[in-house]
């Protein structure tokens, strides 16, 4: 078969793998723009059928990048080349034990409930008022519920249910709704927010719940240019192992401090576990284990609790 044939095949291999993956509920931005470039450069290069050696050297033109992103590039070819294979039998598909490169994972900051306290607080004297109210309410709501920040910046009002004290999170990671339900003073306080909102925009233009001071969905561009200006009037720059601690690290303190708390009780963890992961919206286990194993102070309570069990070992 002539080239310019079997890489129009390969684009169209391309659009349906795309398609088929996409009504599976996977967005793929990143994963598209980057095949639609691979299948280029396969293209330009003549070659007849995919090939190990042309993943591999076009997973490496990025050049001074930590290998991690060598390998996540590979990684879109190899699951696209699972697929190519199967309607072109003489394609190959990357191992994967090629170009290994782990980047190791930064330890999340966790916010102690006073600094989180005077986070709320520092936000508030933001001008003007509904400005102040929206950021102490997102912060807030981040603290008690484990959402992702663009989970709670896409709420709509009709999302918040106050009468029954859920959230219905609709735009999860990998379209995985869920439902969150709400402590009663987190009830009161998106009481609050409401009542001052309707105040400002009693006919806003979106139906967001969050909105910003011109009466628009608040963005997460509008969060992360306010955010590190609150984290320095708290005193909170430098902390951690990033320059700064980070508005999704509010997720990952709700995470570990459940879990400190299950384990102060007494609770089988292991057993309540898949509670947690349900809660945050996790689609694999693993990702919920990875808290044990992320804070030194559960990390203590844990081998206390072992050696409890098992006694003094020789």
């Amino acid at each position: 078969m002539a080239g310019g044939t079997v890489m129009s095949d390969l684009r169209c291999a391309l659009r349906d793998y795309l398609s088929i993956r996409r009504a599976l509920g996977f967005e793929l931005r990143v994963d598209g723009r980057l095949l639609e470039d691979f299948v280029g450069y396969v293209e330009r290069a003549g070659a007849e059928h995919l090939t190990i050696d042309l993943a591999v050297a076009w997973a490496r033109l990025p050049e001074g990048v930590h290998p991690q992103r060598w390998r996540q590039r590979l990684g879109m070819v190899r699951c696209f080349a699972r697929y190519v294979i199967t309607i072109d039998p003489d394609s190959e598909v990357p191992p994967t034990d090629l170009l290994a490169g782990a980047r190791p994972r930064v330890a999340p900051y966790l916010y102690t409930p006073a600094q989180i306290a005077a986070l709320i607080e520092a936000a508030r004297e933001l001008v003007p008022p509904l400005r102040a109210a929206t950021h102490a309410t997102l912060i807030g709501l981040l603290a008690v519920s484990g959402l992702r920040i663009g989970e709670a910046l896409a709420l709509d009002r009709g999302d918040v249910d106050l009468h029954d004290g859920t959230l219905h999170v609709r735009a999860a990671k990998n379209r995985k709704q869920r439902e969150v339900p709400l402590h009663e003073s987190t009830v009161t306080a998106l009481e609050q927010y409401t009542r001052l909102r309707q105040e400002h925009w009693p006919r806003p233009h979106t139906p967001a719940f969050l909105l910003s001071r011109t009466g628009g969905r608040l963005t997460a561009s509008a969060v992360y240019g306010t955010f590190p200006k609150l984290i320095r009037r708290v005193g909170l720059e430098g902390h951690g192992q990033r320059t700064r601690p980070r508005p999704h690290d509010l997720r990952h303190s709700f995470a570990m401090r459940t879990l400190l708390d299950w384990h102060r009780a007494g609770e089988n963890v292991d057993a309540r576990l898949p509670l947690l992961s349900t809660y945050l919206g996790h689609t694999q286990p693993a990702s919920t284990y990875w808290y044990l194993q992320a804070s030194p102070e559960l990390l203590t309570l844990v081998s206390e609790r072992l050696h409890g069990v098992l006694g003094e070992q020789p």
